[in-house]
């Protein structure tokens, strides 16, 4: 029996929640480049009695994510799809995150634009690191929304030496997310489907504890601490408010944000935290 399909990309705390809170009665198929992750996450899922397929991807490949976009289509009517792969600066130098941040998201962006089913959805994770960042100027955040894909990482304001510094190209990288999500819902919309990014904040997964160890850790638990609820989040988090986004009480939704940290911007920007 053919089923609609759920592509979740990122296999990781909050990729394998929103296949969980999704996943039954779909084909749950599970993308990512770490091949021990893919094959664990999709023997739990099993387990739990879900149908799961899984397909090896490199998001910053133009050729790889659209054999993605082929094999998806190939198992059902793709109605939803996840994008959740991402690296923080705990993890990876500047060029890993343009590549993977930035780069991955626009090639998602434009090859299931063209393969969603009508009336599907979508939602990128972006992160309340692009809320935080100062905003761009005009003609970057143009720049960021219109320029081809394969045409991103040769923008001189995200080369060196205009941009070195991991945490720096994160916090363009995910800002860009937002815009580059703004600007695509108009193509996804003449397909009768809808895009949205969901920011998270400070969430309980591995990349979350890696942020917690690093550096700056001390100033990511005083930022937890003085937002209004006091906590990091959870990956279920994460999931309700993907679920939110991909299913039909979000019907006039499109083409925005939805921040999802349990109150640390707003504490940060009204001088609080």
């Amino acid at each position: 029996m053919r089923r609609d399909v759920l592509l979740v990309i990122g296999v990781g705390g909050m990729g394998a929640a929103i296949a969980r809170r999704l996943g039954p009665g779909r084909t749950v198929l599970l993308a990512d480049r770490d091949d021990d992750a893919l094959h664990t996450v999709a023997a739990a899922l099993a387990d739990a009695g879900h149908h799961v397929e899984t397909h090896a991807v490199d998001v910053s490949s133009a050729d790889s994510v659209t054999a993605l976009a082929e094999a998806a289509t190939g198992l059902g009517d793709l109605t939803h799809i996840a994008h959740t792969a991402g690296l923080s600066p705990a993890q990876a130098d500047t060029a890993a995150i343009l590549a993977v941040d930035l780069l991955g998201v626009a090639l998602v962006l434009d090859a299931f634009g063209e393969t969603v089913a009508p009336g599907g959805a979508g939602v990128v994770v972006a992160s309340m690191a692009g809320r935080l960042f100062p905003a761009l100027p005009a003609e970057q955040a143009h720049a960021l929304a219109h320029t081809p894909a394969d045409e991103l990482l040769r923008l001189p304001f995200l080369r060196p030496p205009e941009l070195t510094d991991p945490g720096h190209a994160y916090g363009v990288a995910k800002q860009a997310n937002m815009i580059r999500v703004q600007a695509a819902a108009a193509a996804w919309g003449r397909r009768g489907a809808r895009i949205n990014s969901l920011s998270p904040g400070i969430i309980s997964t591995p990349m979350g504890q890696q942020e917690l160890s690093a550096a700056n850790g001390e100033g990511v638990r005083a930022m937890i601490e003085a937002s209004a609820t006091g906590r990091a989040g959870t990956p279920d988090d994460i999931a309700a408010a993907a679920a939110y986004l991909l299913g039909p009480e979000s019907a006039f939704v499109t083409g925005t944000d939805l921040l999802v940290d349990g109150g640390v911007t707003a504490s940060v920007l009204a001088g609080s935290g």
